[in-house]
């Protein structure tokens, strides 16, 4: 069987910055073993897989160890695949996924916009080692599905440097740290080794939980938001209601043939 893949950087109108993701169009489900297989060979943080069914496509993403229940930027990158090499003339694209529901991506002009679930998180007390393993003492401590750590400055993020060999002891599936920016409304960077991401790019789950957060420390509803990765990415980002909206750019690396 031969399949399509394409590489596709999210969040970023250059290749080789924002987040890379590869993504396969299929016409009917492979076994679940197969896309992790071919997951874990693509070495990527994120490999989508969707299905088209009737007015919407089914989607699911893969880390390079196992499956997730959602993933912003190869969201993006698979809304990129359908809008401007499928050619789809629709104004939106909707999938589904049986562990996040219904998904839309809007494309405005250039920029693609998720319409994702609003993931606020809440004051918590940080696990044993968590704090240590990141090196530096945040301003505060929550958690949604990832820990949340705040810090004051924009600089402070960038510094850091985790400990990966005593963060993965840490029960955790993912580590946000955050901090006002400089020149735009707040930073962010993530850390996932449990999933063997040691540093995501940028991320746009991540986002779910840092929009309503600082909408309600900042005051506003619209932000811009910068991902301050070694790759890095931009990020425009509204809060409504229960729902946020994540829009970027997208640029194709490469398209190849997978044999399986």
């Amino acid at each position: 069987m031969n399949l399509t893949i394409y590489q596709v950087d999210a969040f970023t109108k250059e290749v080789f910055k924002g987040n890379p993701a590869a993504i396969c169009p299929l016409r009917e489900w492979l076994p679940a073993e197969t896309m992790q297989a071919i997951a874990y060979e693509n070495n990527l943080s994120e490999t989508a897989f969707f299905v088209p069914s009737g007015d919407h496509y089914d989607i699911r993403w893969f880390t390079p160890t196992f499956e997730i229940e959602l993933c912003g930027h190869a969201t993006l990158a698979s809304a990129y695949v359908i809008f401007d090499i499928l050619q789809s003339e629709n104004e939106h694209v909707r999938f589904r996924s049986h562990m996040s529901g219904e998904l839309t991506v809007e494309k405005q002009g250039e920029m693609f916009v998720l319409d994702f679930p609003s993931r606020p998180p809440k004051p918590a007390e940080a696990l044993p080692g968590l704090i240590g393993s990141i090196g530096k003492e945040p301003r505060e401590v929550l958690r949604a599905r990832d820990f949340f750590l705040v810090y004051d400055s924009e600089s402070e993020v960038r510094s850091i440097e985790p400990n990966f060999t005593e963060l993965l002891k840490v029960p955790t599936h993912g580590v946000i740290v955050t901090a006002p920016g400089d020149d735009c409304d707040f930073v962010s960077r993530f850390f996932a080794p449990e999933v063997g991401v040691f540093e995501d790019p940028v991320t746009g789950s991540a986002h779910c939980n840092l929009i309503p957060f600082w909408a309600e420390r900042l005051g506003k509803t619209e932000m811009y938001a910068r991902q301050v990765s070694y790759r890095g990415g931009d990020l425009f980002c509204e809060l409504r209601g229960d729902r946020v909206k994540i829009g970027g750019h997208a640029a194709l690396y490469m398209k190849g043939e997978i044999h399986v």
